[in-house]
């Protein structure tokens, strides 16, 4: 049997991010490593926990903007994946986030179907990875 995918919340909005890991831990094969509020305490909790697989990110939070995770995750060569749960629309935000590797681009206010769709389309892409030779958990983690 698989293994839960191991999942960081970085929501800054409290209700937000109570939901997200409610809507995480109904999804079958997901479970919440942590919910952090900033891009500091995300850092840390990715530094502290190298399991942890895939990120909902929002992207304005209260010490800098989402895409700072991205550089910085990016930057250290960390293999953990990227979903942007956010309300910015903004056409630039969205271009940068996908260059930077974001795997989808959920927009808030969103439906527990449409967020659990999400979850499930990433772990069938995660899925294939580790049944490709030279890909999967140890590129993942």
């Amino acid at each position: 049997m698989t293994a839960a995918v191991l999942v960081l919340i970085v929501e800054d909005e409290s209700v937000f991010a109570q939901a997200h890991a409610q809507y995480v831990e109904r999804t079958a094969g997901f479970e919440v490593a942590a919910v952090v509020r900033t891009v500091q305490e995300a850092m840390r909790a990715l530094r502290a926990d190298d399991t942890i697989a895939l990120v909902l990110l929002d992207m304005n939070l209260p010490d800098a903007h989402g895409l700072a995770v991205l550089q910085q995750l990016r930057a250290s060569g960390r293999g953990c994946d990227v979903i942007a749960v956010t309300a910015a629309r903004d056409v630039e935000v969205v271009r940068q986030a996908v260059t930077q590797g974001v795997f989808a681009y959920l927009l808030k206010p969103f439906t527990y179907a449409s967020f659990r769709a999400k979850l499930q389309h990433y772990g069938e892409y995660r899925g294939t990875l580790e049944e490709t030779p030279g890909c999967g958990a140890g590129r993942r983690r």
